[in-house]
């Protein structure tokens, strides 16, 4: 201030104000830091819970075992539509939305679950959802003591 007065220091190199500019600056930075911090969690618990209901998936499906082959001892294996629908039907119950396959052999059921996750923090800087998938696998496997092959 005083080098002002004494004509040392141009009015025009007046930094008054800068702070505010400098702490808005930093605000942002930070505001964006915890957002992917926190989004970025969520995204992994969402995507786990994408896992989980897709595996369950894969497990309600596998109960659809053909009973006409498993009675006659000729295959233990579950009937392809039935499994299917089984499936299907508990990813409505658990608000989900995904695909279910059934291998060639029916040994074998594959779900993919898809999904988003809605941002909290993200939309200030223009993510405002991240999408979501899991996958879930159900294998056959019949026996007393141990499971036992073909």
């Amino acid at each position: 201030m005083i080098f002002r007065q004494m004509g040392l220091i141009p009015e025009r190199w007046d930094d008054r104000g800068g702070v505010t500019v400098f702490v808005a600056v930093c605000v942002l930075a930070l505001i964006g830091l915890i957002g992917v911090a926190v989004d970025g969690g969520s995204k992994m618990r969402a995507t786990e819970r994408a896992d989980y209901i897709a595996g369950e998936a894969a497990r309600a499906g596998g109960q659809a075992i053909d009973p006409a082959e498993a009675i006659s001892g000729d295959a233990i294996v579950v009937d392809p539509q039935d499994a299917q629908a089984a499936a299907q039907a508990y990813l409505h119950s658990a608000g989900a939305t995904g695909t279910v396959s059934v291998s060639g052999d029916g040994k074998t059921l594959n779900v993919n679950v898809t999904g988003t996750y809605d941002t909290k923090f993200l939309p200030v800087v223009g993510i405002g959802s991240l999408s979501v998938t899991g996958q879930g696998k159900a294998t056959l496997l019949h026996g007393v003591t141990a499971p036992e092959g073909n």
